[in-house]
């Protein structure tokens, strides 16, 4: 279980520092527009993690003895924190991009970058509940309804990515649509196996 947790920081940290590799190699691709890449890689790499948190549970539901799976979902909450931390960071580059907080607001009310904001609200909202003594205050119930909004960002996230310029919808199916599939299985799972006599 400690590995499994050493193994969540790993990535989280490797993730966080990666792009500084194309930079410091001198990628021209990179350097070319590096604010425009940060923004970009920041944004899909929350994307992912919450991908991945939202993955936990359909996982479970469909391979209850596996131990990596229980193992990895026992850490859920570390792996949402990651996702909302690459989204502060994708929020902060696109303030960078953008020039700066004037040009951050003048663009938050086109439906791209609302839901993108609106999002990110929600992430933040679930990551400062997300402490034990935050948990025992809320109660484990209202904490677990509070926490259901996840859902509603991985929606408004849907609708962020799609409206991308160039290939936004595609590279939107290809992340969700793994998940999608997950989902459909774990309904069907839960709804339809037969019922224990």
């Amino acid at each position: 279980m400690r590995v499994v947790k050493l193994l969540i920081w790993t990535i989280i940290a490797v993730g966080g520092l990666y792009p500084a590799y194309p930079l410091v190699m001198g990628d021209s691709t990179v350097l070319a527009d590096p604010a425009k890449y940060l923004l970009e890689y920041y944004g899909k790499t929350a994307t992912l993690f919450l991908i991945a948190v939202l993955s936990l549970s359909p996982l479970q539901t469909l391979f209850p003895k596996a131990a990596i799976v229980r193992n990895f979902n026992r850490h859920r909450r570390l792996i949402g924190v990651g996702a909302f931390f690459f989204a502060l960071t994708h929020l902060c580059f696109y303030a960078v991009y953008t020039g700066g907080l004037s040009g951050f607001f003048e663009d938050i009310g086109k439906p791209f970058i609302l839901s993108g904001v609106t999002a990110f609200a929600i992430l933040f909202v679930l990551a400062v509940t997300s402490a034990n003594r935050v948990i025992r205050r809320l109660g484990g119930k209202n904490w677990k309804r509070l926490h259901r909004l996840v859902y509603g960002a991985a929606v408004l996230l849907v609708f962020h990515q799609a409206l991308q310029e160039k290939a936004g919808a595609v590279q939107t199916v290809y992340f969700f649509a793994p998940l999608a599939v997950l989902q459909i299985l774990r309904i069907g799972r839960t709804y339809f196996q037969p019922k224990k006599a």
